[in-house]
């Protein structure tokens, strides 16, 4: 759902409407921030930048050594909160967002209500191995393109032609084929199959 995007232009094109900044190399490459629905920004900063308050706060990156098991297992220590919203949240690893998550939490088989802190150390391996595996290859395939989104180049990402539950309520599971689910858990939308998440 995140529209803003950064392009490397080989030559000086004209800004569009919602081109908000430009970063002129010596080279003549640009670097060109566009923000349609403005949720972005350009800091600078001489300062350690994991210092700076916008980032001070955040979860490590999870496809970094820092995300492991005993990481995830330790933060999730006496949490009630449901495992997915848990998994979302930046200040416990930034970049897991919604369709990410509900693939992860498939892919490990972990029903996405279950309280965090109630997740085994062994399903959390697996879950921290799903998230790492799903990022990875959603990179590869240029992201998720469900609406808007597009790479830097201006193609879709492919990986949403290999989602496994995300948006696919109602349909078989890949696996078990019973029905996949719907419900909405922080207010987000959650596809989960009922009977290989437990």
């Amino acid at each position: 759902g995140m529209s803003g995007r950064l392009r490397i232009l080989k030559n000086q094109l004209p800004p569009q409407k919602h081109d908000h900044v430009d970063v002129v190399f010596a080279n003549g490459k640009i670097l060109r921030f566009t923000d349609p629905r403005r949720f972005g920004a350009l800091l600078w900063t001489d300062q350690e930048t994991t210092q700076h308050p916008l980032l001070a706060h955040l979860g490590p990156e999870p496809l970094t050594p820092e995300f492991d098991t005993d990481y995830i297992k330790s933060r999730a220590k006496n949490r009630k909160l449901p495992v997915k919203s848990f998994i979302m949240d930046s200040k416990i690893v930034v970049g897991v967002g919604n369709i990410y998550a509900a693939e992860a939490l498939f892919m490990a088989g972990i029903h996405p209500e279950k309280p965090a802190g109630k997740v085994t150390h062994k399903k959390y391996n697996e879950l921290v191995l799903a998230i790492k595996k799903i990022l990875q290859h959603a990179i590869k395939k240029g992201g998720t393109t469900l609406k808007d989104f597009s790479q830097s180049n201006g193609a879709p990402g492919y990986f949403s032609i290999e989602l496994q539950v995300y948006g696919k309520h109602g349909e078989p599971c890949p696996r078990c084929q019973s029905t996949l689910e719907l419900l909405r858990i922080g207010q987000r939308s959650t596809v989960f199959c009922p009977v290989c998440q437990t």
